[in-house]
């Protein structure tokens, strides 16, 4: 069995990790072993999220993508896959790096949620202050 040729990237945001695969193929996406309609529950907006820098540099139609991604919840792997995706193209084509950069498909979002602090309820919530 040949192996078929494949381009990699890795996406992560907040606790999610996603790790992306393009082949060549017709449009195809794939996410954990099943169509990203079903698995982003039939989210249109998340859906067309993850193929935004495929649009921006017009190649919908060009690659199969499967991905398998983990932790955080939708949203944050919805992102954590939007840059693996940016990343892979890349990696395809480099002479797209600068489009999609200038885009912002290539930075990660460094916002993580704040550890709790002892003491307080949360990371900032503190006890209602009373004066008597």
């Amino acid at each position: 069995m040949a192996e078929k040729k494949y381009f990699y990237g890795l996406g992560r945001r907040k606790s999610a990790t996603a790790r992306a695969r393009l082949y060549a193929g017709k449009g195809n996406l794939t996410i954990n072993d099943k169509p990203a309609s079903e698995y982003l529950d039939g989210n249109k907006t998340l859906l067309a999220e993850i193929t935004d820098p495929l649009a921006l540099v017009g190649k919908q139609k060009d690659y199969d993508i499967t991905v398998l991604v983990s932790g955080g919840g939708k949203a944050g792997q919805v992102d954590a896959i939007k840059l693996a995706i940016a990343k892979a193209i890349t990696v395809d084509a480099a002479d797209l790096r600068t489009t999609l950069k200038k885009a912002e498909f290539l930075r990660r979002d460094p916002r993580e949620k704040e550890r709790k602090k002892y003491g307080l309820r949360s990371a900032r919530k503190r006890e209602q202050y009373s004066k008597r």
